[in-house]
């Protein structure tokens, strides 16, 4: 099942991931995560799975503005590099499920996409604790930033949909269309990232900074 000539996932019997398809995975996205969005750019997709049963799925693709790779580390091709874009797992996940799910899916891409070399993941304020499962699975933490998401219904609309050509885009045109009846809210997002190939990492234009800890806030 995880032989090289045919690298499908990783882990063992109790726990690992394993790829699934597109459809399905974006189905379970849509039903769980915050988000209940996919995102068209990911085209990696894991299952997570735990004593055979299938309780959690991420996703790996390319960046918002995919071209952007090469202003976080310098040099970086288009597919050298990917942004874990969805994540969800099922509360029946046993404790610290996620940073496990996290470090076997590395193990699986360095080993079937083995041109990729580094990983970008962002935190926000609707996940709670700033990123602590990046944390766990020993990614650095690259600085925070402040964003504008819309909410209208149970979706999510990043605000650089607003701007987008509405004709290229379903979600754009959507949340255009309905801007009125939509909410905004500012978040504070969270940079972290993984070097698969730690020779990279003197090429990043980003500092990396002290992990965020979310009981040093001020209540």
């Amino acid at each position: 099942m995880f032989s090289k000539k045919a690298i499908i996932g990783f882990g063992d019997d109790n726990f690992y991931v394993e790829e699934i398809e597109r459809e399905k995975a974006n189905r379970i996205i849509i039903k769980n995560h915050y988000s209940h969005k996919y995102y068209s750019a990911t085209y990696i997709h894991l299952g997570v799975f735990i004593n055979k049963e299938l309780l959690g799925v991420l996703q790996y693709g390319y960046a918002m503005n995919p071209a952007s790779c090469s202003s976080v580390v310098k040099g970086t091709g288009m597919d050298e590099y990917l942004e874990l874009n969805r994540m969800w797992l099922d509360d029946k996940a046993p404790r610290n499920s996620e940073s496990k799910a996290i470090s076997y899916s590395i193990k699986y891409i360095h080993g079937k996409f083995p041109k990729v070399k580094w990983i970008q993941s962002f935190a926000d304020e609707r996940c709670g604790k700033f990123g602590v499962v990046y944390q766990a699975a020993n990614f650095g933490f690259y600085g925070e930033h402040t964003a504008v998401f819309w909410v209208l219904g149970n979706e999510i609309f990043h605000n650089s949909l607003m701007t987008r050509n509405p004709k290229l885009s379903k979600s754009a045109a959507y949340i255009q269309d309905n801007k009125e009846k939509a909410t905004a809210n500012k978040l504070r997002q969270f940079r972290y990232l993984y070097f698969i190939d730690s020779r990279e990492k003197k090429n990043c234009l980003l500092k990396q900074k002290t992990y965020p800890k979310h009981y040093m806030e001020v209540a």
